[in-house]
């Protein structure tokens, strides 16, 4: 049987398709990131009901249209609790530097809409002079956001400015619309052991602390994390737990030693800007069951440990796959 050249291509293209997976053109990467987190916080409320889901960044998902002012995305708000957001008044080209005004407006604009939804937005400023740090808690608090002004990049470090964390109060709180202030340190390779980290944490007054979930690859147990859940003043807290969905990680328990660029499939291209981290296609069902849906998964591990909620990164995973169209 004879083919043209057009039929052999087609051919190609359609053996090279899984059955599963769509053909790259025909995916709205927006909408396929939206259903990954609606389909992570309806796993997690089957066991837990008020496990708490926090998308950073890729705001513009929560609208149908992408726009600011356009129709809200009526089943993503009902999936999530609130929204993280980096860089909003400052950090958003360099550290200790304010966030140009253009992008600020373009950003508060679809966060104001959220606070008027009764979601919580919480704002990760990157300054470390005093009277930046001080502005940062004061535009974000006119705004009705919750911040914390990390000092470093790395968030690594418990600040030691301001001495007390802003809004801090004695509070009982149990879910995140009670929260006033938060803690955001995912990288504890400064503390020499898992003691005198947990002790740093322990020592604080934060309402919120987003940490991640795992000490020098090992996942903190369930009594570490419930000795997380009392401030010193006596309140309790959320312990939420980072995990990046947008991109895998070379250095977690989950990465196999063959693995490289298209070796599983979903793993796409390297981030030049954080070495070990690659951008994956977070439509696969693969990549979906390293994230949730058996006990091995880490969503499953956060669930098992105790942790309060997931604070989902690099939800802007879409931005990549759209620019390549």
């Amino acid at each position: 049987m004879n083919y043209s050249q057009s039929t052999l291509l087609l051919l190609i293209v359609l053996l090279g398709c899984s059955k599963n997976t769509p053909a790259p053109e025909s995916i709205n990467y927006r909408q396929e990131m939206r259903n990954f987190v609606q389909e992570i916080s309806n796993y997690a409320h089957k066991s837990n009901s008020s496990f708490v889901v926090i998308p950073q960044n890729g705001i513009e998902l929560i609208s149908e249209n992408g726009e600011a002012d356009g129709s809200l995305n009526a089943d993503y708000l009902a999936a999530i609790n609130g929204v993280g957001q980096e860089d909003l008044f400052y950090g958003y080209n360099n550290d200790d530097e304010a966030t140009p005004v253009a992008d600020r407006t373009y950003l508060t604009d679809f966060l104001k809409r959220l606070v008027d939804e009764q979601k919580k937005v919480l704002v990760t400023d990157y300054c470390s002079t005093p009277l930046k740090i001080d502005d940062s808690y004061a535009q974000n608090r006119t705004s009705q956001f919750v911040s914390f002004a990390a000092p470093s990049r790395e968030l690594d470090v418990v600040p030691t400015y301001p001495a007390m964390p802003a809004e801090v109060n004695q509070n009982n709180i149990t879910n995140l619309s009670q929260a006033r202030n938060f803690l955001y340190l995912i990288n504890p390779a400064s503390f020499t052991d898992v003691n005198s980290y947990l002790a740093a944490l322990q020592a604080t007054d934060y309402d919120v602390l987003l940490i991640d979930a795992f000490f020098k690859n090992n996942i903190l147990t369930p009594n570490q994390v419930n000795s997380l859940k009392q401030k010193t003043n006596g309140g309790t807290r959320l312990v939420i737990a980072y995990m990046s969905i947008g991109e895998a990680e070379d250095y977690r328990y989950y990465w196999q030693a063959d693995w490289k660029t298209g070796n599983p499939d979903f793993l796409k291209t390297v981030n030049p800007d954080w070495p070990g981290n690659y951008k994956v296609a977070y439509w696969d069902n693969a990549w979906k069951s390293v994230i949730y849906g058996n006990e091995n998964a880490y969503l499953d591990k956060l669930l098992a440990a105790g942790f309060d909620g997931a604070y989902l990164d690099i939800i802007e995973g879409f931005e990549y796959f759209e620019s390549l169209q």
